[in-house]
């Protein structure tokens, strides 16, 4: 269930999809999108079942830390015949795409039903070349705030000595603080165009930043003084005054 769905089988009318974007094949490629200019989306889908399959519409869509930052959909109906295939070009215009995301994103090409179900998928990684205020660039930009914060609370209990005496709620204390880490690396790799943030590279980070983390709040040394002993306390008497000696 966590990998999805599985494709429809052949008699269903599973389809098969080759996807170009501006005539760049997307299979195994990283597409360049500049939301200034239109995109010209070819889909060649083809049929490999034994009845008619009806596409309602396709979807362009783009998906991160499993939220959609970006997805256009355009209806145009057409029908592929059983054990045939059928060619359609599509003109996107993604303008305010510049507000929505930037930088590398997992993005996906799906061939939908009238029931909005998908009929046909081809996955590739976008280069947005949108804006820092876009969405998703507000989105890091506020991880990253909430991420000091965090950082900022657990030292401070630290350097108070308010932190729990049990070292595993200690460890729990800086756990948002690691996954806040985490996340704000993904994005930043993300947005500076060196890695995109598909599972497999950022379940790992985000992971490995909050056990790191953990592992620092778990190692804290007790936030309680040690105790003073009877042989490290000293009684001070109050010496007589000269009345007293006086009497």
């Amino acid at each position: 269930m966590l990998l999805g769905a599985p494709p429809a089988s052949a008699a269903s009318g599973s389809l098969q999809l080759q996807v170009s974007i501006d005539k760049r094949p997307i299979e195994d490629a990283t597409v360049p999108i500049d939301p200034a200019n239109q995109v010209e989306l070819q889909v060649v889908a083809t049929n490999t079942g034994t009845a008619p399959v009806k596409v309602r519409s396709v979807r362009l869509s783009g998906v991160a830390l499993a939220l959609t930052f970006f997805a256009y959909d355009t209806t145009a109906p057409f029908e592929v015949p059983a054990r045939g295939s059928v060619s359609r070009t599509f003109v996107l215009d993604l303008g305010d795409l510049a507000g929505q995301a930037t930088g590398l994103l997992p993005s996906s090409v799906e061939l939908l039903d009238a029931g909005r179900g998908t009929l046909g998928e081809a996955t590739t990684v976008a280069d947005v070349r949108g804006s820092l205020w876009s969405v998703y660039g507000v989105f890091g930009l506020a991880m990253l705030v909430l991420t000091i914060l965090a950082w900022v609370t657990a030292l401070l209990a630290l350097a108070r000595h308010r932190l729990a005496p049990n070292r595993w709620r200690r460890g729990v204390r800086f756990l948002p603080a690691g996954f806040g880490t985490g996340l704000v690396a993904v994005i930043s790799l993300s947005v500076l165009r060196l890695v995109p943030p598909e599972p497999a590279i950022e379940i790992p980070v985000v992971l490995g930043a909050a056990a790191i983390a953990f592992l620092l709040g778990y190692l804290t040394p007790h936030p309680a003084p040690p105790a003073v002993t009877e042989s490290d306390a000293t009684v001070q008497l109050p010496l007589p005054s000269t009345q007293e000696f006086t009497r």
